[in-house]
């Protein structure tokens, strides 16, 4: 296939603004698109192994899905800043061990997050973008990562559980999974299109479309469910020279990095689609390791010619700076069993300057309880479970507070044996484990939120 073919074809996918129009470019371009061009996802899985219940049983929130597209961004950043000091991402004793200490080392300039512009430009480097209609949206995922090769497109994005980043002590990633929980949400066919260039120039931008195959009537009477794949011309990941494109993101060309296109994602029909998106992306990345932007495109954000653009940097920051904050404390508790918790307790307030008590609470509701998250659990920053205003009106008792108390707990620090037995390996939900109740019982404990 001609190289000028397979840029046609990139564009064609990319400017698909929903499933539908995916539908009609395959049904359009059948020489392209053939049964024979489409592999299993996952190809280090082997012949007996189906991808289908690795990819639909996680995350079962398209927020919480698409927050994992989110750490896969900042790891992706990490590496590259590792790359770039000459310094190898699984060494011992050169590279950092922790991503607190990767964000420390690799952004000297950190601290100045706080600020709105730095923490806008930085953000610029991730970017959640909006496309298509409000009641047919999708969503493109971009960093300016480390990015890879096409050739070795079927090893990183495209395996699954090969624990690529199992050594690497400053990612979030460990099982090689979780970057395709979001495919479940992509309408009902699960188109994603991914595109990469690596981050030092060294090799072309590589393409590929990943969609749940389509079941003919005669493999629908033999196999009891079908599987994901991914698209490959003449046996390989298609792929053309770049050295600049635009793709519609904000303030920015694409040169190298990652961007990943969910059609048709399954979000809230919402006009505004930043302001229900940004407090539920807040939610779940309690305290991300780098700020983001969420983007409104310009064709659904007419008011400007450049769309809309919002720097997100997780609800910790936020409630930090809240004018609906009544008080708030923290406090560390150390177990043998689990080793260290620290949970932070956060009051606001019944009413705040002019509205009224129910404006005030249904403020405080769409801010930061988005989704009845009222007990949260993080590790390095990443929501991994939650309990909703049930813990704190059964539990705790504290009925009058059930709409105005947030508590946060950090397990970044709880023993790694421990913590494996407290959360799904989708880091979305808390198991059903007597560690879990170790932990109610211990966040119930009077002395801790009296």
């Amino acid at each position: 296939m001609f190289i000028g073919k397979r840029e046609e074809l990139f564009w064609q996918l990319y400017n698909c603004k929903n499933e539908r129009e995916v539908d009609r470019l395959i049904k359009q371009r059948t020489e392209l698109f053939a049964p024979a061009n489409w592999y299993p996802l996952g190809p280090n899985l082997g012949e007996n192994q189906s991808n289908f219940s690795i990819v639909e049983n996680q995350q079962s929130n398209p927020v919480a899905a698409l927050v994992e597209k989110l750490t896969n961004a900042i790891d992706a950043i990490l590496v590259r800043r590792c790359y770039e000091l000459g310094i190898q991402p699984e060494s011992k004793g050169d590279a950092p061990d922790s991503i607190e200490n990767a964000v420390q080392r690799f952004f000297p300039n950190y601290k100045d997050w706080d600020l709105p512009y730095a923490r806008a430009e930085q953000g610029r480097s991730i970017q959640v973008i909006a496309d298509g209609s409000v009641q047919n949206t999708s969503i493109t995922v971009y960093d300016d990562g480390e990015g890879q090769r096409p050739e070795d497109f079927e090893d990183t994005f495209l395996s699954l559980l090969r624990g690529n980043k199992q050594r690497v002590h400053f990612v979030h990633g460990k099982y090689n999974m979780g970057g395709t929980g979001a495919l479940v949400f992509c309408g009902k066919r699960r188109y994603q299109l991914i595109a990469s260039k690596r981050y030092d120039n060294s090799g072309q931008f590589g393409f590929t479309l990943v969609r749940e195959h389509p079941l003919s009537r005669a493999e629908a009477s033999q196999v009891k469910d079908t599987w994901y794949e991914y698209l490959k011309i003449d046996g390989e990941i298609p792929a053309f020279e770049i050295d600049e494109i635009d793709l519609g993101l904000h303030r920015r060309l694409f040169q190298t990095g990652t961007i990943f296109k969910l059609y048709s994602y399954d979000v809230s029909r919402n006009r505004n689609f930043i302001a229900q998106l940004a407090p539920s992306l807040d939610q779940f990345l309690y305290d991300p390791a780098l700020p983001y932007v969420v983007v409104e495109s310009k064709e659904r954000y007419v008011r400007s010619k450049e769309g809309y653009a919002l720097a997100n940097f997780g609800l910790k920051r936020k409630l930090e700076n809240s004018d609906y904050l009544e008080s708030s404390f923290s406090e560390t508790i150390t177990d043998r069993r689990f080793g260290t918790l620290k949970v932070s307790v956060y009051v606001f307030k019944a009413t705040v300057g002019r509205k009224s008590a129910d404006a005030t609470k249904k403020r405080i509701r769409d801010d930061y309880f988005k989704n009845r998250m009222q007990v949260v659990f993080s590790v390095a920053g990443q929501v991994h479970g939650h309990y909703t205003s049930e813990f704190i009106t059964r539990t705790l008792q504290f009925n009058l507070l059930k709409d105005y108390l947030l508590i946060h707990v950090d397990c970044t620090n709880t023993k790694y044996a421990f913590r494996r037995e407290l959360f799904m390996g989708s880091r979305d939900r808390l198991k059903q484990s007597k560690e879990a109740t170790v932990i109610r019982k211990i966040l119930g404990s009077v002395d801790i939120l009296s």
